[in-house]
Parts: C-alpha cells; sequence; structure tokens
C-alpha cells in the first residue's frame, strides 16, 4: 500500500520541523558538554591538578569533539549527497544521543582512574562527528523545500536549533542543580545527559514524516549524482570551502567565549554565582528565537554580505565593552554584557547558513556547505575557550580576550569580502557557479 499523498505545504512544514527539532537536539548534547565542562568535568575527569590546569584540560576534550566536526561533515556528507538528505539525518540523531547518554553512565576519575578522561574524549568525538553531519542536512532539508526568495528565513529555521538547545542544556543544569543542591558534582550532573534519550525519541518521529528534498530529487532524476562528493566539492569550489570557514570565525569563536568561557570567567575571576550567569544565558538565548529568524527575513530584503557584516563589525566593538561590564561584578550589568553579547552573534548566524549553503551546487552542497562550516570548528569554536582561559591565566586579564576577538572579526571581515556572490536563481544540477556567482555547466 503507498503511502498517502504530501501536498508541498505539508512537506515544507514537516522539512520545517524536522530541521528545528534535530538541531535543537544535536545542540542540546553538544552544549550540555560545554557547560559540564566549566562547572564539574575538571573536578571529576581531570582531579589533581591546579584550577586552571583542570579547566583547560577539560576545555581540551571539549576541543576534541569540534576537531571531530568537520570529519562528521565529510562522512554524511558524502551520503547526504549520494542518497539524500532525510537518511542521513537520522543516523546522526541517534550517534549524537549515544554519545551523550554513554556520558551520562560514564564512571569518573576515582572509579577507573585513566580510563575516565579516555572514555570521556572517545565520547566527545562521537558527539563531534555527529553534530558534524547534522548541520548541513538540517539546512539543506529546510532552505531546498523553502521558496527561492525567502532562503534566508528558510534557512534559519534550523539555525534555531542553538538558542532551543542552549535553552534546554543550561534550563536543565540549572534546574538540576538546584533540586540536588551540593549532590549535584555526584549525581546530580549526569540527569540532562541522561534525558537525550527522551528528546532522540521525539525527533525521530519527526524526521520519519520528512519527505526528500526536491533539489537532491532533481539531482537523482538527472542522473548527476556525484560518486565521491568530497573530492568533487575539493576540486570545484575549494575557494568557497575556505571562505566559508573563515568567515564563520567572529560569530563562533566569540561565541564559545560568551556562553561557555564566561561561566570558568565569571566563577573563578569575579567569584560570581554560576547560577546567576546560567539564567542570563537563558534569557539571551530566549531573544534568539526572535533574533535568529529576523535577522534571516533581513537579509532576504538587504542581502546576505549586508546583514553578516555589520554582525562582525559590532562584535570587534563589542569586544572591550564586553569585558568592562563583566568587570564591574554588578548583576545586572553582567547580565547586558551576556544578552547584547548573543544579539550581535544573532545577526550573523540568521543569515549564515543561506549565505554558506548557497554558494555550493546542489549535488555537492551537503559535502562543501558542511566541510565550510564545520572547519570553523577546529580553528575558531573548538580553540577559542582554550585560548582564552590560556591568555587569562597568562596576563590576569581580559584585554588580550578582547583583542583575540577583534582579531576574530577582522578575519571574517576579510573572507565575507572575498567569498563570491551569490547566484540569484538556483543552479540545476550539473551546473555550477563561475568566480562571479553565475551559472554555467560543469
Amino acid at each position: 500500500m503507498s503511502a498517502p499523498a504530501v501536498t508541498r505545504e505539508q512537506a515544507v512544514r514537516r522539512a520545517t520541523y524536522a530541521s528545528v527539532v534535530g538541531t535543537t537536539i544535536e545542540w542540546y548534547d553538544f552544549f550540555l558538554y560545554g557547560t559540564a565542562a566549566a562547572l564539574v568535568f575538571p573536578q571529576l575527569f581531570f582531579p589533581g591538578q591546579d584550577s586552571f590546569a583542570g579547566v583547560i584540560a577539560a576545555f581540551g576534550t571539549q576541543f576534541v569533539g569540534f576537531v571531530a566536526r568537520p570529519v562528521g561533515a565529510a562522512i554524511f556528507g558524502h551520503y547526504g549527497d549520494r542518497i539524500g538528505r532525510k537518511t542521513t539525518l537520522m543516523v546522526t540523531l541517534f550517534l549524537m544521543a549515544f554519545g551523550t547518554v554513554l556520558i551520562g553512565l560514564l564512571p569518573t576519575y576515582q572509579n577507573i582512574g585513566v580510563w575516565a578522561p579516555i572514555l570521556l574524549t572517545l565520547l566527545r568525538i562521537i558527539q563531534g562527528i555527529g553534530v558534524g553531519g547534522e548541520w548541513g542536512g538540517s539546512v539543506l532539508i529546510a532552505m531546498e523545500w523553502g521558496q527561492q526568495h525567502r532562503r534566508g528565513l528558510s534557512a534559519s529555521w534550523p539555525q534555531m536549533g542553538v538558542p532551543l538547545g542552549l535553552i534546554l542544556s543550561t534550563g536543565l543544569v540549572r534546574i538540576t542543580s538546584g533540586a540536588t543542591g551540593a549532590d549535584f558534582i555526584t549525581y546530580g550532573w549526569r540527569i540532562p545527559f541522561l534525558l537525550s534519550i527522551v528528546l532522540v525519541g521525539v525527533g525521530l518521529f519527526v524526521r520519519l514524516r520528512v519527505v526528500e528534498s526536491p533539489e537532491f530529487e532533481a539531482v537523482q532524476k538527472a542522473d548527476k549524482v556525484v560518486k565521491v562528493p568530497l573530492i568533487e566539492a575539493i576540486r570545484r569550489q575549494p575557494k568557497e570551502i575556505l571562505l566559508s570557514a573563515l568567515v564563520r570565525t567572529s560569530e563562533q569563536a566569540p561565541f564559545y567565549l560568551f556562553i561557555t568561557f564566561v561561566i570558568t570567567y565569571a566563577t573563578r575571576q569575579l567569584k560570581f554565582s554560576s547560577d546567576a550567569i546560567l539564567v542570563d544565558t537563558l534569557i539571551a538565548a530566549s531573544l534568539g528565537l526572535i533574533s535568529i529568524p529576523v535577522f534571516g527575513i533581513l537579509s532576504d530584503r538587504f542581502g546576505r554580505k549586508l546583514v553578516y557584516g555589520i554582525g562582525v563589525v559590532l562584535t570587534a566593538l563589542y569586544a572591550f565593552p564586553y569585558f568592562g561590564l563583566l568587570n564591574t561584578g554588578d548583576a545586572l550589568l553582567i547580565g547586558v554584557a551576556v544578552v547584547v553579547s548573543l544579539i550581535f552573534h544573532d545577526i550573523q548566524y540568521g543569515p549564515q547558513a543561506a549565505l554558506i549553503a548557497e554558494s555550493f551546487d546542489p549535488d555537492i552542497r551537503y559535502t562543501g556547505a558542511g566541510m565550510g562550516y564545520q572547519l570553523a570548528s577546529v580553528i575558531a569554536g573548538g580553540p577559542a575557550p582554550l585560548i582564552a582561559a590560556a591568555l587569562l591565566q597568562g596576563t590576569g586579564g581580559s584585554t588580550a580576550i578582547s583583542i583575540y576577538i577583534i582579531i576574530c572579526a577582522a578575519v571574517s571581515m576579510g573572507a565575507l569580502l572575498l567569498l563570491p556572490k551569490r547566484s540569484t536563481a538556483a543552479a540545476e544540477p550539473g551546473e555550477r557557479r563561475s568566480h562571479r556567482g553565475r551559472v554555467r555547466h560543469a
């Protein structure tokens, strides 16, 4: 018996829901690790070291997950460009949940010694591979079902997984911390990790109802499926891959300072309450539910590069005021610092998915866009907390960290200016863009 027909409107809705729910779960898992790395992992998995050495070691395992993300983009990009977006996204969801739940069950250093940090690192790699393959598929399933003139908005929906995942992970850590009190470090921290299995059940239900992307189906019908998408993407569009990674520097590196390193900075340097910082992060992430699609819409109206460039400039200008507000030690001003930092991030994050995905041809888009996006994890997001912690320990202040943020913004602005102008129409299967953004036959 054949499946009932699905209207285009139903297919668009399902693709949107599936991309948002899936990325929310993936980012919940990924951010949960970052919060735990700042709060409890130094004591549980890296004991016997001085305070900052434990923090750096915990952030080091976090960085390993970032390094694994391009690997995930390459693996799942290959299958996403060959067998389709939908099937691939089911696997990434399973993989991420597997790593997260096992972290929640992992014995600590006190129980199994050096095997504890080793296993933690391996599970972080699994998380990184899962989230590395997730982004490209989620963005494409939403964007390729969307209307051409509204792709900024369509591609911004899966980006909502970041604030939603941040709200869920931070909120559950905050609730669990309050409920378990002194026992949070004993067993309470495990609860949010184990709850990931419930979220995955929801995600699988939603994704099973998704209809495959029309642009991928067009590639299949035209018999233009690429045999080795990674090699083809590197051969045809190496510039776009590199610039896509570099253009994210001002968005990703500061972001992980604003949501992860800030917890360490506020609690250790300013002696501020971690619960208060978590609440500030929740407020900031909640605003992202509005700001991310708004800036996606504005990119449809005024252009991706203009909106993105404004976000880059504001991030650079905010580098010193951000730490200035934090260093007052005033609860209200610290809250303002956290909230404003994520608004400037959202100005870039809203149009970013369409900006990157539109730079690649449909037959290699999952691989090309995913690789460009996830390589930024290695050069920007992953090392950012490590660099900031080292700068803080070495200088005793925040000035060097502010300069680091400004350098990241300068790199992004250069890449943004060099990124080829996108085509005003989608490339047909078997076609590729010239360096001026026009479409020509391969």
